[in-house]
């Protein structure tokens, strides 16, 4: 049985998402135990089903640690302070990431060995079912090649372990797939993982064939990973924005939409993020897990549901192992 533990008040949609998440998920898996750290008065629905800490302080999404650390009476620092005292598997929020993610590993500390955490999500490829591991995604502006080589590591363990990937392909996201291409520090990582001989190292790789299923992880820095991040996702809402408008522009084609209406629900629903639910920052003592700002229940669901497996998986001690 698993033990999670929610801030129910930092995403934009607030408690109501985050409450009739926890509901539809409950009907599935009742057998998961919840405490939910939120303003007690928007929690009553969850009363009987999960345990309710109330906390009457909102943290802003522009937050930092130090705000949040200041701020004993927020659901997002009563929720990771919670975490830090034990007992739970999982510590989930929508609130601001930069935020949570400080504030959780200055409470959790990072595993013994780990040089950086990273924030690692995997992304759908064209290939159905299959996803591809991408960090750092946003955890750190800045990434030395040490760090870059660890979360090589940390991603290929992720894959084997959760994703149930066998023998994982690695690459380096770069400007181009020559080994004297990247930054200054992917070169030096580069080095790293080849004088190393690191298992299923591959070399580098270009933003525009890291969804293409080749790739089971894909490692840069955490600027580049947001900005490779916040790209895909900005291109596939312009694209389905564009399709969705050339469908409707005449009789024909609303009539041709009926034709393929089966492959384009297909297509939507491999490039949603809402199904792959929230991030996890990979290398803490503790599974932590970012859901998207924006999440909606579904959305929030899907972050329950990662939290779920992870803890399942039992992903820090491989981590702490493997390291």
């Amino acid at each position: 049985m698993s033990k999670l533990i929610i801030d129910a008040m930092g995403g934009d949609n607030g408690s109501k998402a985050v409450v009739e998440a926890l509901q539809n998920y409950l009907e599935k898996h009742p057998d998961t135990l919840f405490t939910v750290v939120g303003k007690k008065e928007e929690l009553t629905e969850l009363e009987g089903k999960c345990e309710i800490v109330d906390a009457r302080d909102v943290v802003p999404m522009e937050a930092g640690a130090l705000e949040v650390m200041r701020m004993k009476d927020s659901s997002m620092f009563k929720a990771v302070d919670l975490m830090r005292n034990g007992g739970y598997d999982a510590v989930i929020s929508a609130g601001s990431t930069g935020g949570f993610l400080s504030t959780a590993t200055l409470c959790l500390k990072n595993v013994p060995g780990v040089l950086r955490s990273a924030l690692v999500s995997p992304f759908p490829t064209k290939i159905k079912g299959k996803q591809v591991v991408v960090l750092d995604i946003g955890a750190s502006n800045e990434n030395t090649p040490e760090q870059l080589y660890q979360f090589g590591l940390m991603g290929k363990l992720y894959a084997e372990n959760v994703l149930g990937v066998k023998e994982p392909n690695v690459y380096l996201l770069s400007n181009g797939a020559e080994e004297g291409k990247g930054s200054p520090e992917s070169k030096l990582a580069y080095k790293l993982y080849k004088e190393k001989n690191f298992p299923g190292f591959k070399g580098n790789i270009e933003a525009r064939y890291v969804l293409n299923g080749e790739a089971d992880v894909v490692v840069t820095d955490g600027f580049t990973g947001n900005i490779f991040l916040k790209g895909v996702e900005g291109v596939a809402k312009l694209m389905s924005g564009m399709i969705k408008d050339a469908f409707k522009k005449n009789l024909w084609t609303k009539l041709g939409y009926l034709h393929v209406h089966k492959g384009m629900k297909e297509m939507k629903e491999t490039m949603d993020y809402k199904g792959t639910g929230g991030a996890m920052l990979l290398g803490i003592n503790g599974v932590v897990v970012k859901a998207h700002g924006s999440s909606d229940a579904r959305s929030f669901y899907s972050a329950l549901r990662v939290a779920y497996r992870l803890a399942q998986t039992d992903i820090v001690n491989k981590i702490k192992e493997g390291i």
